[in-house]
């Protein structure tokens, strides 16, 4: 194992920046998922952990070792790519034990690993077979084992689930999450879904078109988000961005005054205009409840008159559309609420949990 640190890392495609000095550090054992929307420069910043793309200019370090001029096969790393990246002309077996081998490993300890890794995996039934003799799930789990017979000082993870079905993508996260608390090892994760980033990772980094946005823990990032992007990038379904008005005593929304003095996540201390600073306010739909089912507290704020626009059942609870001023929100709600379209109902927000941001840059106040 070991730890990894990205110091002022660039780079370049011709003229076009796609990765903006960042600056990371990942910890001995720990799971990072890199985390954002296609382009935002966290599979480049994969590729040159791994060194399969060379930085323009800053510092890859892992362990002890600066790696910028270190060939991929001699940075002790084990990657897992989106498309599997198998030898299909060989079997299951020789795809896991092709490193060892080329490596000289002697027999019995490649047969070792080989047992310990398929055995883990569920892969001694398919050992004979050849990658297209498997299912998606098969193909990601030998590509899993092939990574993981090595013993490598981390795991580079290039949105290795994007490929398969929904069903089958939450099981393998399952496994993913297992086999990292059984080795231990330093792991970085790239995907676009934030569900993955949230279940998998003891640490988010939020990345926008080559810019680390906020690194956090999962619920760091979900309560406290730094800017507009990560409040809406995290959290499905997605939270509330309305238009408001923050006064000295009050945060007006739509005919709504809630109470500045509840307002326990609002850092803004300046003086403000007689008139209200224009804002924009963040509510996730979580932070809703039916009154008729949850009690008021000193952190809640009814919201009476609330006219119902469309209800989704979502299984254990459902999701329900219905507007602020002009502006559409989404609340989501116990499965017990007897509501329907049309209705008009009285929810509870807590205000605890709503947050104020700078209209102009977008920045949590």
């Amino acid at each position: 194992m070991a730890a990894i640190s990205l110091k002022n890392i660039v780079k370049n495609y011709g003229d076009t920046q796609v990765v903006k000095n960042i600056n990371l550090d990942i910890e001995d054992g720990e799971f990072v998922v890199l985390v954002g929307p296609s382009g935002c420069g966290k599979s480049t910043t994969l590729r040159m952990i791994a060194g399969l793309e060379q930085a323009t200019s800053g510092e890859i370090s892992i362990g002890e070792r600066v790696v910028n001029d270190v060939e991929p096969q001699h940075r002790n790393i084990a990657m897992v790519f989106q498309n599997y990246a198998l030898y299909p002309h060989k079997t299951v077996e020789e795809n896991i034990v092709f490193a060892l081998r080329r490596l000289k490993m002697s027999e019995t300890e490649i047969q070792r690993r080989l047992e310990e890794v398929t055995a883990m995996l569920k892969l001694e039934p398919y050992l004979k077979r050849k990658p297209a003799d498997l299912s998606g799930g098969q193909r990601q789990r030998v590509a899993m084992g092939r990574a993981i017979v090595r013993d490598a000082d981390c795991f580079l993870f290039d949105e290795p689930l994007s490929n398969l079905d929904a069903k089958l993508r939450n099981h393998m996260r399952t496994e993913i999450a297992q086999i990292h608390n059984q080795f231990g090892s330093t792991s970085v994760y790239v995907t676009h879904d934030q569900v993955e980033a949230m279940t998998l990772a003891d640490k988010v980094v939020v990345l926008r078109d080559g810019v680390i946005e906020q690194v956090g823990t999962p619920m760091e990032v979900f309560l406290n988000p730094c800017n507009i992007f990560v409040a809406t990038f995290i959290g499905s379904p997605s939270m509330n961005i309305i238009e408001g008005r923050l006064f000295s005593d009050k945060l007006q929304i739509g005919s709504y005054e809630l109470p500045r003095s509840l307002l326990s996540s609002v850092g803004c201390t300046e003086d403000l205009p007689e008139l209200g600073l224009e804002v924009k306010v963040g509510i996730r739909p979580d932070f809703f409840n039916d009154k008729s089912f949850f009690a008021a507290s000193d952190t809640t704020f009814n919201l009476n008159q609330i006219h119902i626009e469309l209800v989704e059942p979502m299984g254990f609870d459902k999701e329900v559309l219905f507007q602020i001023g002009n502006e559409k929100l989404k609340a989501r709600i116990d499965l017990r609420s007897d509501v329907s379209r049309g209705d008009t109902m009285e929810l509870l927000i807590d205000l605890s949990r709503v947050l104020v941001f700078d209209s102009a840059t977008e920045h949590r106040l």
